[in-house]
């Protein structure tokens, strides 16, 4: 009888903890991504260029480049830069806009990518995608995962700690998409990855079940790790479904219809979810959740975001639109307007508002 498994993409090596950017060049090395220390090292124009007069005595064969936005055409231009002159790999330094632009070039140019975060704002840090900006908005492409993961937790407490809170709403968000994922399901026969969820609902509760805050070193590197765990599972089922339900679409229908005003991604999807597992009947999920993000000071009612009740129902009756083919709770139920709104009215009073 023979056994059968499958190869699960995932980086060869994720370092978290204090001190990790200290052991980049070695780790590199030691792992034969970079024996040379011959890189394309990505790094933002602000924050970005501290870090490189750190590492820039210890990375002589490096090559810098300033990156100026989260764009395709960042990534494109990044691309064609480094076309051409044999680097080991590309480092994406930065935060979430760095890497996804990183990751994109590398793909465009076939090198291998490191990520190496300065904060932790959402889950993108490991996937196989990048989300990036173009003329018609945002849009999401396929890359092949980071070869290598490095999170520094000295470097993570001294970014805004914004940054940090975003991305817990991403990561507990994951408990909804399951849920969505699970529903489309039973209702119109989706296959779910068995491991995949397993891998994304896992990340999702180690967050939201942690009683620390973005002050402790062990609530962070839980976090990095949700993070990091939430990535792979979208690598392991090969879209986003494990980590992007109907938080994910409410989200992205506030980027679209308000994109001056939005707010941080982990913000939009933290709420999104809460609001999904209220839709959904699970009232007393939909309540841990609203006291998790209270708790990490993240909104759990749209006015908190600058929101107004009719903005809010606007978003969500909008939603479904931003990933067609998706389905999730708010197909299953396709709200009208005024629906959404006394939903919502049952949501706020049920939390607290």
């Amino acid at each position: 009888m023979p056994v059968l498994t499958r190869l699960i993409p995932s980086p060869v090596v994720v370092d978290i903890g204090s001190g990790a950017l200290d052991g980049l060049a070695g780790l590199l090395a030691d792992q034969r991504i970079s024996a040379s220390g011959k890189l394309a090292l990505a790094v933002s124009a602000g924050s970005g260029q501290a870090l490189r007069e750190r590492l820039a005595p210890v990375l002589p064969g490096a090559d810098w480049y300033s990156v100026a936005g989260g764009t395709l055409d960042a990534a494109v231009q990044l691309a064609d830069d480094i076309k051409g002159k044999r680097y080991d790999a590309v480092v994406g330094l930065g935060g979430g806009k760095i890497i996804d632009v990183a990751k994109y070039a590398a793909a465009r140019v076939g090198l291998p990518m490191v990520a190496v975060a300065t904060n932790l704002s959402h889950d993108g840090l490991c996937s196989p995608v990048s989300t990036l900006d173009n003329d018609n908005g945002r849009g999401s492409y396929g890359v092949p995962t980071p070869i290598a993961m490095v999170i520094d937790l000295d470097v993570i407490r001294e970014a805004p700690s914004r940054f940090v809170r975003s991305g817990i709403g991403d990561a507990i968000s994951n408990i909804s998409a399951i849920a969505d994922w699970e529903l489309s399901h039973k209702v119109t026969g989706e296959a779910v990855d068995g491991l995949a969820a397993a891998m994304a609902r896992t990340a999702g509760e180690a967050v939201l079940r942690h009683p620390g805050t973005v002050g402790d070193d062990e609530f962070l590197t839980v976090l990095a790790e949700g993070l990091v765990l939430s990535g792979i599972a979208m690598s392991i089922s090969g879209d986003t479904r494990p980590s992007s339900g109907a938080c994910h679409e409410i989200c992205h229908a506030f980027d679209l219809l308000f994109p001056q005003r939005a707010g941080s991604h982990g913000e939009q999807v933290g709420l999104g979810a809460a609001f999904a597992m209220h839709l959904r009947g699970a009232a007393d999920e939909a309540g841990l959740f609203a006291d998790v993000l209270r708790r990490h000071g993240l909104p759990v009612l749209p006015g908190e975001l600058g929101f107004g009740v009719d903005e809010f129902v606007q978003a969500v009756e909008y939603a479904p639109q931003t990933r067609p083919g998706r389905f999730t709770i708010l197909e299953h139920l396709n709200l009208s307007a005024d629906q959404i709104k006394d939903a919502y009215a049952d949501y706020a009073k049920a939390i607290g508002s």
